[in-house]
C-alpha cells in the first residue's frame, strides 16, 4: 500500500510540473522589440488564455537557430524579421506550409505564393542623428546615402552587421540597387563607409538606441526604430534617404515540425487580425494588413524614394554576398562581439 502510495505521489508531482493542458502553450521566436513581442503576446493570453513562450533574437540569430534545430524544432512560430530570411528559411526546408483565410487580407505581393510566409509590416531604412551630439559636433544631419562618406562623420557612424542583422543587409541589398545592380560600385561605397563606421552591431535596432543615449551621433537603422526613440523622448533627428531606401518585409511563417502545430496556427491566425494588427501599428512601421489602421508617423511611404526591391534574389544571393563584406569591408576591431 505504501508504495502505491509513493508511486501516486511521483505522479502527481510529474504532473505538476507540466502545462495543464498541451492547448494551453505555444513557443514563437520573434525578431520584434521586446516591448512590442510583451505587448502582443500577453494580449494574445487575455484574448485566448493561451501562453506564448518567446524569445527575442535577432533576423539572423533566429534563422540560425531554426536551422541548428531542424532536427527537434522548439518553437512553433516565427514572428517578425526580414522577409528575405523567411524565404531563406523556406529553401532550407524549416518551414511548413499554412492556407490562413486571414491572410487574404494582406496584399499578395508581400505573401509567398506557396503559403510558406506572409508580410505583417513594411519599414523603410532610414538616419537618425542625436541633435545634442550633432551641435557639440557641428554636424549637420545626412539626408542621404553620398552624405554618409563626408569627411565630419569619420567614426560617427554606427550600423549592424549584415551577416547578423536583417536590417544591415537590407542597407547592403539596397545599395546594389542604388547603383543599378553593380555590386563592385556598392562594395566600394560600402569600403569608403567603413572608414565612418565606429563599430558593427550584432541587432539592427542597436545602432538607434545607441545613437538615443548620445553614445554615437548618427545611426542606420529602421525608420520605425528611430521614431519609436524620438517617440519615447530622445534627441533623435530622422532622414529617409533622398537617393533611395530599401525595406524590410517583416514577416510570419510556421516552424515545420513545431511543437505546437495546431496552436501555432491559432496565434498565425491572430496575429494577422484586427486586434494584432493594430497593436503591431502603434510601433510606427506601415501594417500591410487591411484589418489595420495605418498610423501618423509624419512620413508617408507615398513620398519616398523606394528602391525596386526584389526579395527572392536578396534571399538567394545573401550567403556570397555577406562572405564579401566579411572579407572586404570591415575593418579591424569593428565588430560587436
Amino acid at each position: 500500500m505504501k508504495k502505491i502510495v509513493l508511486v501516486a505521489l511521483c505522479c502527481l508531482c510529474v504532473l505538476a510540473a507540466l502545462p495543464a493542458f498541451a492547448g494551453d502553450l505555444v513557443k514563437a521566436y520573434t525578431t520584434m522589440e521586446e516591448p512590442l513581442a510583451k505587448a502582443l503576446f500577453d494580449s494574445y493570453k487575455e484574448e485566448t488564455g493561451v501562453h506564448v513562450q518567446w524569445v527575442r533574437l535577432s533576423s539572423g540569430e533566429a534563422l540560425a537557430r531554426i536551422e541548428a534545430e531542424k532536427a527537434n524544432p522548439q518553437a512553433s512560430v516565427w514572428v517578425g524579421g526580414v522577409g528575405t530570411l523567411h524565404i531563406g528559411a523556406k529553401s532550407k526546408g524549416l518551414l511548413a506550409p499554412y492556407n490562413s483565410r486571414i491572410a487574404a487580407g494582406v496584399p499578395e505581393k508581400y505573401r509567398d505564393p506557396e503559403k510558406y510566409w506572409v508580410g505583417l509590416y513594411v519599414g523603410p531604412i532610414a538616419f537618425g542623428m542625436n541633435t545634442k551630439r550633432a551641435e557639440e559636433l557641428g554636424l549637420s544631419m545626412p539626408t542621404s546615402w553620398a552624405d554618409l562618406l563626408k569627411e565630419e562623420y569619420q567614426g560617427r557612424i554606427r550600423m549592424a552587421n549584415p551577416g547578423t542583422s536583417g536590417t544591415a543587409y537590407n542597407v547592403l541589398t539596397t545599395l546594389i540597387r542604388i547603383y543599378g545592380g553593380d555590386e563592385e560600385q556598392a562594395f566600394d561605397y560600402l569600403k569608403k563607409l567603413d572608414a565612418n563606421i565606429d563599430q558593427y552591431t550584432r541587432s539592427g535596432s542597436a545602432p538607434g538606441k545607441s545613437c538615443a543615449i548620445g553614445e554615437n551621433p548618427v545611426a542606420i537603422g529602421y525608420l520605425h526604430d528611430l521614431i519609436k526613440l524620438r517617440e519615447g523622448g530622445a534627441p533623435v533627428a530622422i532622414a529617409v534617404p533622398s537617393d533611395g531606401t530599401g525595406f524590410e518585409t517583416a514577416s510570419m511563417s510556421l516552424i515545420a515540425n513545431g511543437p505546437e502545430p495546431v496552436e501555432g496556427k491559432k496565434l498565425y491566425d491572430w496575429i494577422l487580425g484586427k486586434n494584432a494588427q493594430n497593436i503591431i501599428a502603434q510601433w510606427y512601421v506601415i501594417p500591410l494588413s487591411s484589418e489595420a489602421e495605418e498610423p501618423d508617423t509624419g512620413f508617408s511611404i507615398k513620398t519616398m524614394n523606394l528602391v525596386d526591391q526584389d526579395d527572392e534574389w536578396d534571399a538567394a544571393n545573401k550567403e556570397r554576398l555577406v562572405d564579401r563584406w566579411n572579407n572586404e569591408v570591415p575593418g579591424s576591431g569593428k565588430l560587436q562581439q
